[in-house]
């Protein structure tokens, strides 16, 4: 007979450490597979912002896409300065979001040059971070003056918009 000595049979595992990882990943693996499958069932069930069908919901999303502000046509315009402070300074005062600086002639410089109109156009649609100004709580005129206030206090030289003539 041969001195070779052959197992009948053999499998992948030839150590204890190699059994002790089959076993741990056959129960901790099938377990993350569970935990993942149930995650993208469940993730999908989640309704919509707003989509509920309460009283409330329903209202919101049927609610007219315009509104009208009684407001008091006769009252005394306010100042560009005094519109800076209650509108503007939020962001102009200390140059955040990218908005110029009040005073920096050196950020205000490329706009100056833009004109007033374009600055204008900018302060009423918004640019950038900026919201659109137009129809809040100042009218066009006041908005107006708040731009060459800061664009005056940058190095414009542009005239403040007159009142409308009644």
């Amino acid at each position: 007979m041969s001195d070779t000595h052959e197992e009948a049979h053999t499998g992948p595992i030839k150590t204890p450490k190699a059994f002790a990882w089959l076993v741990f990943l056959s129960f901790v693996g099938p377990v993350f597979i569970i935990i993942g499958l149930v995650n993208y069932v469940v993730s999908g069930n989640k309704p919509a912002a707003g989509a509920s069908n309460q009283p409330e919901s329903v209202a919101i999303r049927i609610e007219k896409v315009g509104a009208v502000q009684v407001r008091d046509a006769n009252r005394p315009l306010k100042t560009g300065e005094e519109v800076f402070k209650g509108q503007c300074a939020a962001c102009h005062a200390a140059g955040l979001a990218g908005s110029p600086k009040f005073g920096d002639t050196a950020a205000w410089a490329p706009r100056i040059k833009s004109g007033y109109d374009a600055l204008l156009n900018s302060a009423l649609k918004g640019k950038n971070a900026m919201g659109a100004q137009g129809g809040g709580d100042h009218s066009d005129i006041e908005i107006g003056r708040a731009v060459v206030y800061m664009a005056n206090a940058g190095g414009a030289k542009f005239a403040e918009p007159a009142a409308p003539k009644n």
